[in-house]
């Protein structure tokens, strides 16, 4: 049933034959150009790339609504008398240019925070340093099993500001937020969820400060009738709680809370007044690993009130792992390969080598350096790993931490260096036995060798279905 969206009705008002700028040709804004041209908007497109680095099928489009762009190094400096701007999450609002444009008077925002401006439905949204892309998932695979009409979006699913028109006040939005679709919003959501924070992005970032300054955005702006899901055992998520205006609902595998969704002794429990209900037991579900039953409580404390108990665990016993984080690619001769591509940071990584109890495991590591510590990724590595195979611009740094745990330990494993993700491949599989684990777990970003994570984790499966 068709339900008017005043707010919308009212923008698409506001912006025709207006000046509307779009910064960044990336997944989130291509669906805008469509949107703008048929609202009669002004547009001109922004993109650092050269034009002939611009997919060809994009500057068709261009063309053919007639928009102006600037592209380039220096493409922000033709960004003047604006009325509203759309910056990609990537283009962060700090920019000199942005912010003299918002001091003259602009609208500047991103496809997803003016979507949850105009969203009358009620928004679940997450974020974290790491388990937000699995935790969103769940959550929405819980909401829409128990039979909401559900949207999933933000930092996955499908851009949806264009989907406005379509959603009701009865409907039920998720969304993955990362820091950088957070920085500068000033909305929350209705239940807003921080799976921990520690350092990341810090390439772009100004520092750590800014980047959990720019994550408690999911909760800053909400009303006392906000509910905030936080990690008790994070010491920086524990403290928001703090800062909170509404309700908040605590998970933890380190503590007993009296209040709270807990991961203890293998069991997931929900805990009310120091009485602690079983809600099911991890051998019973898909997913591996501690981080992932913490996914589950988080996922648990997010949908609580508004689903059935018995239909959630229902549909967490039938949940796999989201592509690329700790998924199971083959066996080959008794050895399991597993793609964990998505594991940019060593907290990350560190999941993922405490996901496998008992199997050794053969470690490809290295990427895109984001000015990150990998020293605390060091001792798991020596307490886990057989062979440690190094890739990439990070392969230095993580060989300079395991080589210093080592002389503390004073215990050494092999470790080997490979040009590329062939050549990894085949060290993993000289060196790997059978009942070993093969891990790539890059601990890094993926932007000296692959366009992104997915990219780089579907190359990996690609090569390994190949030996």
């Amino acid at each position: 049933m068709y339900q008017k969206n005043e707010k919308l009705e009212e923008f698409n008002n506001f912006i025709r034959f207006r000046k509307v700028a779009v910064i960044g040709l990336g997944v989130s804004n291509i669906p805008l150009l469509d949107y703008l041209y048929q609202k009669q908007a002004t547009v001109t497109v922004f993109d650092n790339r050269n034009i002939d680095d611009i997919p060809t099928e994009i500057m068709n489009k261009i063309s053919n609504y007639g928009f102006t762009y600037s592209f380039g190094e220096n493409a922000l400096e033709k960004l003047q008398n604006f009325a509203v701007i759309f910056r990609s999450p990537s283009c962060l609002p700090t920019k000199i240019e942005l912010d003299r444009e918002a001091k003259n008077g602009a609208i500047v925002t991103t496809e997803v925070e003016l979507f949850m401006k105009m969203c009358p439905a009620k928004v679940i949204g997450v974020t974290g340093s790491d388990g937000k892309t699995t935790t969103t998932s769940l959550i929405y695979a819980i909401l829409q099993n128990a039979g909401y009409h559900t949207f999933l979006g933000g930092n996955i699913g499908t851009p949806l500001f264009t989907k406005l028109p379509e959603i009701t006040k009865d409907d039920i939005v998720v969304l993955e937020l990362s820091s950088f679709q957070l920085m500068g919003m000033d909305i929350s959501p209705d239940i807003a969820v921080i799976t921990n924070i520690t350092p990341n992005h810090l390439n772009i970032h100004k520092d750590y400060e800014e980047y959990i300054y720019a994550k408690k955005n999911i909760f800053k702006y909400q009303n006392e009738n906000g509910i905030l899901v936080l990690n008790y055992d994070n010491e920086i998520t524990r403290n928001c709680s703090d800062e909170a205006n509404g309700k908040v609902i605590f998970f933890s595998s380190n503590h007993k809370l009296e209040n709270g969704y807990i991961v203890d002794e293998n069991v997931i429990k929900f805990c009310q007044d120091k009485i602690r209900r079983h809600i099911l037991h991890t051998d019973e579900v898909i997913l591996r690993g501690k981080h992932n039953y913490e996914n589950i409580a988080t996922a648990l404390a997010a949908t609580e009130g508004l689903v059935n108990l018995e239909s959630a665990i229902e549909t967490i016993k039938e949940f796999a792992p989201v592509a690329h984080r700790i998924e199971f690619v083959r066996d080959i001769s008794g050895v399991q390969w597993y793609n964990d591509s998505s594991s940019s940071s060593p907290t990350r990584t560190t999941a993922g080598i405490y996901a496998f109890e008992k199997e050794p495991i053969v470690l490809i590591a290295g990427g895109y350096d984001k000015n990150l510590d990998y020293t605390n990724l060091a001792k798991p590595i020596l307490e886990k790993v057989t062979t440690l195979i190094l890739m990439g611009q990070t392969s230095g740094k993580i060989f300079d931490a395991v080589r210093q745990e080592m002389e503390n330990q004073n215990k050494s494993i092999p470790i080997y260096f490979a040009n590329d993700l062939d050549q990894a491949i085949a060290l993993a599989n000289k060196y790997a036995r059978s009942g070993d684990v093969v891990l790539f777990s890059p601990a890094s970003a993926s932007f000296d060798m692959f366009k992104n994570a997915v990219e780089r984790g579907e190359k990996f499966k690609e090569k390994v279905n190949k030996l």
